[in-house]
């Protein structure tokens, strides 16, 4: 769309024609994309961002680089929400390739497969199985009864995932009028899971709301597990169930995390981290190697003393 497009939908005035092709963050976007400032703790990404053009508040115009235009509004993530719809992608493509279907696959009754999906070798997609438009799934890859993947999704080899799964499902993202009614910000990007991973029943892994959500290779997910939209995982990470990951964390390599631990959002785990189970993790780990546990999170060890020394006082 042509940016004075956009802004004349959003009530908005600008002299600029450039064309946009959809929304990204202050660090990633590029020269046809918009990007947003609504948190001054981000005021640094704004002066060197390469947005297009910028939602932002009056008192950080002057901080716009010249390349980008400054788009000025009192509510700039109110703006992103409403902008968001307008490049939504269609619920259900009515056009476009039939499915792609590789050799010795098990497609059992009752599946649906969108247009301009694919579908590698050796694959076994049980009963109920429901794969959205343009989903690409690797070779060797089984689908257990009732998994659900959204539209533009992709998954890699030799991956399992057990019954009631859905992956990318909308992340939770609104923001609020004035008067306080929720407005949608639509999730637009999608969910990227590598090769020869592993995923329970009933968990539930969020698109992202720009770019991708990332599981990385060889990563483990017990059931009832909910994965946020932009996280981040590495390589070899193990969940396990009823974990929790606000949007927006990074667990690093080989990161685990036991039951009904849970993160905040917009953090990082380091390497080789491990959460015992209901640690709440609410600022970066920056460590590698090392325990945690409880809430407020603390090292495992001093965590054993002191429910040694509360042992102790209820004697």
């Amino acid at each position: 769309m042509k940016l004075q497009e956009i802004t004349d939908q959003l009530g908005l005035t600008t002299l600029s024609n450039k064309e946009i092709v959809g929304l990204n963050t202050l660090n990633d976007a590029q020269s046809n994309e918009i990007s947003f400032l609504e948190n001054k703790k981000y005021v640094n990404d704004l002066k060197t961002t390469k947005a297009g053009a910028v939602f932002v508040k009056e008192e950080f115009a002057s901080l716009v680089p010249a390349s980008t235009v400054a788009l000025i509004s009192p509510e700039p993530y109110l703006m992103l929400a409403y902008a968001s719809k307008l490049f939504a992608p269609n619920f259900v493509e009515t056009a476009g390739k039939e499915p792609s279907i590789g050799k010795n696959c098990t497609i059992m009754p009752n599946v649906y497969i969108g247009k301009n999906s694919v579908i590698g070798d050796n694959c076994t997609l049980m009963s109920g199985v429901f794969i959205a438009d343009n989903v690409h799934i690797g070779h060797n890859t089984i689908l257990y009864p009732n998994v659900t993947i959204y539209r533009d999704c992709i998954v890699g080899n030799d991956c399992i995932f057990h019954s009631g799964t859905v992956i990318g499902s909308d992340g939770f993202g609104f923001a609020h009028t004035k008067e306080g009614k929720y407005i949608k910000i639509y999730q637009n990007g999608n969910v990227v899971i590598g090769n020869d991973v592993e995923i329970g029943s009933n968990t539930s892994i969020d698109r992202a709301a720009f770019k991708s959500t990332i599981i990385g290779n060889g990563v483990r997910i017990d059931n009832l597990v909910h994965i946020a939209h932009n996280c981040v995982l590495k390589d070899g990470c193990i969940l396990t169930g009823q974990v929790g990951l606000s949007g927006s964390t990074t667990l690093h390599e080989y990161v685990i995390m036991g039951g009904q631990s849970a993160t905040a959002g917009h953090l990082e785990i380091a390497p080789f981290t491990t959460i015992a189970a209901r640690g709440g993790v609410t600022k970066t780990i920056a460590e590698p190697k090392k325990q945690w546990a409880g809430f407020p999170l603390m090292e495992h060890r001093i965590w054993l003393k002191l429910q040694a020394k509360i042992a102790q006082l209820l004697k």
